[in-house]
């Protein structure tokens, strides 16, 4: 088979909501249905000690949230589909960011209670911001929630984005009958015992459906079904694919309902992996020498072997293990032999892979987040992952000095996945960690006892604001606790300004030193190295 064929059997999509939306439940459903397992856990699964399968760090399953992102291949009615269930916590909306690098499509899950949440304002926008196609699933429409038109009108008025309804639910809650599926004009009746009966629309006046036809909630539903095919927008697949509208389903993730048939719908509907850009220009996916980008790393998903896999989007030719790469940052070769695929935690030995796949390589400690991987002899680069400023800053030491090996180690290697940003005191050689919120500290510090036995004290330096500065502008006579010099993880200076007014002081002072934020304009600009 060509690779053009492979192509046009992957589909790799994120799947992203506010926490608690239902996300991780709904990954579930898809596991289920591809086969892959048998019975479907949940994220708060204690009582039932069936936890989520894409939740495999002990931590998650303890507090029951998902903190890093994790990657599923499922194949499903032909089609090899990679799904990303991404954290919805804010304090990893990094790792969800760089995620996003990584697909082709999302599927956003809003609460169809709750309507449009914080964090999925925040995650569409890194979305529409990239033009990724973006596919909606309103859940939980088991539960009592808003009125789907009140729904409609919020995503668009909030998101700015067209709405198209694939389907359109019968109720909600107690009186909920099941939906009318536009997409494949059938309707789709609730029995409330995890089996669903399709009905096409040709059937509907048959004698053996009168009573949920002649029953209220289905009349009143079917003026505003009605309603929507005269007023709603037009569906449009170029919009879609342009990430200008959005097909809307509804549905119940935990019940489950209206799930297979959102899968069956969107397999068809999400877009194949497209050209990508580079350094040398667009790269096409049906090029025939290998390539791909690593968007993340992770240590110690078998804590029995200490590894670290580095997670690849191939993005163009055939990988086959054993092939021989060149790391287009350092120009060093590496074999790829050690390559997996995964369910989660789970994994196993991957042969070859095509674009649109993502796969696990082994990372010795040379790789890190955004770097390209190649077959070619010409080098190239693909774009940048983003990067974001931390916003906490705290230093770090070993409870236990004669444990400095470990200690070192184990933040060498959370600094590498991404969890933290790695800064050292200067002149004094302390370790100082970034994060984003507070979450990752208490992630950070799990980790570090449970992964690599180091028991950590965190010392609070409160919000900082940082500034980069070329090496020949560093006086150490120009900064103290309220304006610390640092070093980052690349030996490159900066400033941790306290505060605003410290940061004002500093510039009045010495006009003549250049502070720059990398995480602005200058963030893909690497000349003032």
């Amino acid at each position: 088979m060509s690779i053009k064929d492979e192509v046009s059997k992957r589909k790799t999509f994120a799947i992203i909501s506010h926490p608690d939306a239902g996300k991780t439940t709904l990954t579930e459903k898809l596991l289920l249905f591809g086969n892959l397992i048998r019975s479907a856990g949940t994220v708060k699964g204690k009582k039932s000690g069936k936890f989520a399968t894409s939740d495999w760090m002990e931590i998650e399953k303890q507090r029951g949230i998902s903190v890093t992102s994790s990657v599923m291949n499922v194949p499903y009615k032909g089609y090899q589909v990679n799904i990303l269930d991404t954290p919805g916590h804010e304090d990893f909306s990094e790792d969800t960011y760089r995620t996003l690098t990584a697909v082709d499509s999302v599927v956003m899950i809003i609460d169809a209670t709750k309507g449009i949440e914080a964090q999925t304002l925040k995650l569409f926008k890194v979305c529409k911001m990239r033009g990724i196609p973006i596919f909606t699933f309103i859940n939980k429409l088991d539960r009592e929630g808003r009125e789907p038109l009140e729904l409609l009108e919020e995503i668009e008025e909030v998101l700015d984005i067209e709405t198209y309804p694939m389907n359109w639910p019968v109720g909600m809650g107690k009186r909920f009958l099941g939906i009318f599926d536009r997409y494949n004009e059938q309707f789709v009746k609730f029995n409330g015992n995890e089996e669903e009966t399709y009905i096409p629309y040709s059937e509907l006046d048959n004698p053996e459906h009168a009573e949920l036809v002649n029953s209220a909630t289905y009349q009143e539903t079917s003026d505003e079904l009605e309603l929507l095919d005269e007023a709603g927008d037009q569906y449009s697949m170029e919009s879609i694919l342009k990430g200008e509208q959005t097909p809307v389903f509804f549905g119940s993730a935990l019940a489950p309902f209206g799930v297979q048939t959102f899968f069956d719908t969107f397999v068809q509907m999400a877009p194949n992996p497209t050209p990508r850009k580079a350094t040398s220009g667009i790269i096409n996916p049906e090029n025939e020498e290998f390539s791909g980008f690593i968007f993340k790393i992770q240590a110690n998903m078998n804590p029995a072997h200490r590894d670290r896999v580095a997670f690849l989007r191939v993005c163009s030719g055939k990988f086959e293990r054993g092939m021989n790469v060149t790391l287009a940052r350092t120009g060093k070769a590496f074999k790829l032999s050690q390559t997996q695929q995964f369910v989660a935690s789970s994994r196993d030995t991957v042969e070859e892979a095509y674009p649109g796949d993502i796969i696990g390589i082994y990372d010795p400690g040379s790789y890190r987040i955004g770097d390209t991987l190649l077959e070619s002899k010409e080098n190239y680069e693909y774009d940048e992952l983003p990067q974001f400023p931390p916003e906490l800053f705290k230093r770090v030491t070993a409870k236990n000095v004669m444990k400095a090996k470990q200690f070192k180690k184990g933040i060498e290697q959370l600094v590498q996945e991404g969890a933290i940003q790695l800064f050292r005191g200067h002149p004094m050689e302390s370790y100082i960690i970034g994060a984003v919120g507070q979450l990752q500290y208490d992630v950070f510090e799990y980790r570090m006892k449970n992964e690599y036995n180091v028991e950590v004290m965190l010392e609070s330096i409160g919000e900082r604001i940082p500034r980069w500065l070329k090496k020949e502008q560093v006086d150490t006579s120009m900064f103290d606790e309220r304006n610390m010099l640092v070093k980052d993880r690349d030996d490159e200076f900066l400033v941790l300004f306290k505060n605003d007014f410290a940061l004002r002081w500093f510039m009045d002072k010495h006009p003549k030193v250049e502070l720059i934020d990398l995480f602005e304009v200058n963030k893909y600009d690497q000349s003032y190295r």
